[in-house]
């Protein structure tokens, strides 16, 4: 008979392919396993953030092991009351391992969000962009598409960009940033870039994009960061011969 995938196993392939241990993550991150399960693993989830529902969904598909970006330990310890209580219930009674992993899979060049969003694209990252610590999370792609062109791409494959047009109509880079973009704006004038697609930014990046002449793609921080997740889903099913789905939330954030 065929070796039954064991959840260390999975957790071992994940953190090894990820690179998880080399990223010094925000504390709460808790990057890797952070629920188990009995043990064993039949069928692979990949889902953007933590939570009730998303969880629920995911027991109710026969998930056992579920991949997140964001998992639930930003604002740990807490008492497990309420719906911190509810998340871990649910997932202990639906027998469903958690795996968390977020700037690593931001930052992976193969399977990252970052990289990911370039390909979409049909550009191809360069060079680093973000450096933490000494990781680089972001990543810089040499472009031939006008601005326009770049607008109407974004548009055709997520639902609402917010597009913020002061800098180049032409831009011969693109820097790449999923999710929260804040950080990302006081590093593209050190990079020689003035065009950045992100998820989203704060209000005060208006006057910024008009002041510094930015060209700034809101995609959504949800829709921007579906992709790691799901590529790692995909690769670690194709590895251990498992079925696996994305567990969609109707996040429009």
């Amino acid at each position: 008979m065929p070796h039954q995938p064991q959840l260390s196993d999975l957790v071992a392939y994940c953190d090894q392919r990820t690179r998880r241990a080399d990223f010094h993550d925000a504390p709460g991150a808790c990057n890797g396993l952070q629920v188990a399960n009995r043990g064993r693993v039949t069928r692979i989830g990949a889902a953007v953030d933590a939570g009730v529902v998303p969880f629920k969904r995911a027991v109710e598909a026969g998930v056992d092991f579920l991949i997140v970006h964001h998992g639930i330990y930003w604002d740990m310890p807490r008492p497990l009351t309420g719906p911190a209580y509810d998340r871990v219930a649910t997932l202990i009674q639906g027998d469903c391992a958690l795996y968390s992993n977020h700037l690593p899979l931001d930052a992976h060049p193969a399977i990252g969000n970052n990289a990911l969003l370039a390909r979409q694209l049909g550009l191809k990252p360069k060079r680093a962009f973000i450096r933490k610590d000494d990781e680089n999370v972001g990543c810089i792609a040499p472009s031939r598409l006008s601005r326009a062109a770049l607008r109407g791409k974004l548009e055709s494959l997520y639902p609402r960009v917010i597009a913020l047009e002061y800098g180049d109509a032409n831009p011969r880079e693109v820097a790449f940033c999923s999710g929260s973009g804040n950080s990302a704006i006081p590093e593209l004038a050190g990079a020689g870039v003035d065009t950045l697609v992100t998820g989203e930014l704060r209000e005060e990046h208006f006057n910024r994009a008009q002041e510094e002449k930015l060209n700034l793609y809101l995609c959504g921080h949800y829709a921007t960061e579906v992709h790691g997740v799901k590529a790692l889903a995909a690769e670690l099913a194709k590895k251990f011969h498992l079925p696996w789905e994305f567990i969609a939330t109707e996040n429009p954030l």
